[in-house]
């Protein structure tokens, strides 16, 4: 007996050997010997500043590594995610808290592989699986950008993340499962010649594709995701449920969600540029991308994003028709439309655009996930002041005057009135929502 399970002690043993190689060797394949720091990396041209600046806008990378109230690029803000909240890094040119001693190589190896100077494996809340498609030189250019910066003394916040989820070894694992470091490749040109010849036109879809998948980091909220937080295979773009958050990022291959294979080019750049359009205003996590990226991109970029955007296959999905709500919910919700939302959107939801949209026919409303619904009744809505619409109108949140059945019933009301059809906001949903800060 004691034989038998030495014998077996020493298979799983060998088993055990066999997997944690494997998960190292997938953790590694591919990463180059980091370089350290040179004179080139300490004096970068201003051309190359320039370029790095424009691409850090690109990137939004002031969103997440600048605490609200914070200095610029300092680190500190929490992102949520279902196992704890991940805080982004210093990334100014200190040397002791910042990237002030990397070298242009060790960043460029965060960026592609997604481990830190020190060889740490890095937290995918921080968009490598997406920026490692970054070409090496638009890496360079933001690094040397971000070194160009004021340095500033402040130390990093700890992570606090339930365990396993914190360790080093369950980041490798995951990594093994899903994460695998792009092939390099070279930047698509930030200015393309101008004309809609077929040349220029697949030219901008390519420059698109580079944005959305890369810098852009669309992918990391727009894809579903699994359990283990991988994104799903084969479902890129098809919406997902924000880590952490109650907010639901619509799929953009499905029009009946935030898909604009239908939209006009110029449309779909006018709401990346100005926040609202024709068509749509962003609001939420999205307001907030806009409001620090996307407006500042310049035309030809907002116009390659929207000819890539506007190209993706269009996703088959198949709906279940929603069960008509209770009458007694519905009698609720229109007694609480009528006094609170009618003299902004209309008695029949028709909306006064472009400043109150229409909510009959709106996509928006009809999501089959209710959060962002709820978001708006619950904290309001509002769409950022832009470049291109310095003073938006808003919505004031009603999480003060409104009860959870309250807040239900005029969501689950709104949706299914003048023609609307989606399944009942429960009040279950509603409570969860409101108690998450």
């Amino acid at each position: 007996m004691k034989r038998w399970l030495g014998r077996l002690l020493v298979a799983a043993l060998a088993l055990l050997a066999l997997v944690a190689a494997a998960v190292y060797g997938l953790n590694v394949r591919g990463e180059a010997e980091v370089a350290p720091r040179s004179a080139s990396d300490a004096a970068p041209s201003a051309d190359l500043v320039a370029k790095g600046a424009y691409i850090a806008r690109l990137g939004n990378c002031m969103g997440c590594h600048t605490a609200v109230g914070g200095p610029a690029y300092a680190g500190g803000r929490g992102v949520e995610t279902p196992f704890g909240t991940v805080f982004a890094p210093n990334i100014t040119p200190d040397a002791q808290h910042g990237i002030g001693a990397w070298s242009a190589s060790e960043f460029w190896r965060a960026l592609h592989h997604g481990r830190s100077r020190d060889g740490r494996l890095l937290y995918p809340a921080f968009p490598y699986p997406d920026y490692t498609r970054v070409a090496r030189e638009d890496a360079d250019a933001l690094y040397a950008y971000l070194q160009s910066l004021p340095a500033v003394s402040q130390a990093n916040r700890p992570h606090q993340l339930r365990f396993p989820y914190g360790t080093q070894a369950a980041l490798a694992v995951w990594r093994a499962l899903y994460f695998r470091a792009g092939e390099e490749v070279a930047a698509a040109p930030t200015v393309l010649d101008e004309g809609d010849g077929p040349g220029t036109t697949e030219q901008l879809r390519q420059r698109g594709a580079y944005l959305v998948h890369g810098l852009g980091h669309c992918a990391a909220c727009h894809t579903p995701r699994n359990a283990l937080g991988g994104s799903r295979d084969g479902q890129p773009l098809a919406g997902g449920i924000l880590g952490g958050q109650a907010w639901y990022a619509p799929a953009l291959n499905d029009p009946s969600e935030a898909g604009m294979q239908h939209w006009r080019p110029e449309d779909i750049a006018m709401l990346l540029h100005a926040g609202a359009s024709q068509h749509a205003g962003v609001s939420g996590p999205m307001a907030e991308v806009v409001f620090g990226s996307t407006q500042y991109w310049n035309a030809t970029d907002l116009r390659a994003a929207a000819i890539y955007l506007q190209s993706l296959p269009v996703a088959e999905v198949a709906r279940q028709p929603a069960q008509e709500p209770r009458r007694q919910v519905m009698e609720l919700g229109r007694s609480v439309y009528a006094g609170h939302c009618a003299s902004c959107h209309g008695d029949a939801g028709e909306g006064r655009p472009p400043g109150f949209p229409p909510l009959a026919g709106n996509r928006a409303v009809l999501l089959s996930h209710a959060g962002n619904v709820v978001q708006m009744v619950l904290r309001g809505g509002y769409l950022p002041s832009t470049l291109g619409n310095p003073y938006p109108l808003g919505m004031p949140p009603f999480q003060q005057s409104l009860g959870l059945e309250e807040v239900a019933a005029v969501s689950t009301f709104i949706r299914n009135s003048w023609g609307n059809q989606a399944p009942a906001v429960d009040v279950v949903l509603v409570d969860q929502i409101r108690e998450r800060r």
